[in-house]
């Protein structure tokens, strides 16, 4: 089970062993740069999926593998 989360709650999770990692890479700022991060993080991440600035961990079956952040917009 892979998991990201924010303030100690899990915000998203997944078992397919694709979709979370590729989110995380999103959240922070590997896959997207400039104003398409920034449109990102605005309407998907924080209006879409409930998170908000700050901290955040990926997880899989509870070893932290990235820590990250997530920027104010």
């Amino acid at each position: 089970m892979e998991v990201i989360k924010q303030n100690g709650k899990i915000i998203l999770y997944s078992d397919d062993g694709i979709s979370i990692k590729m989110i995380f890479r999103n959240l922070t700022g590997k896959n997207f740069q400039g104003q398409e991060y920034a449109d990102y993080i605005r309407y998907i991440a924080i209006e879409s999926m409930g998170f908000k600035p700050g901290t955040i961990e990926y997880s899989r079956d509870g070893k932290i593998i990235g820590k990250g952040k997530i920027p104010t917009v």
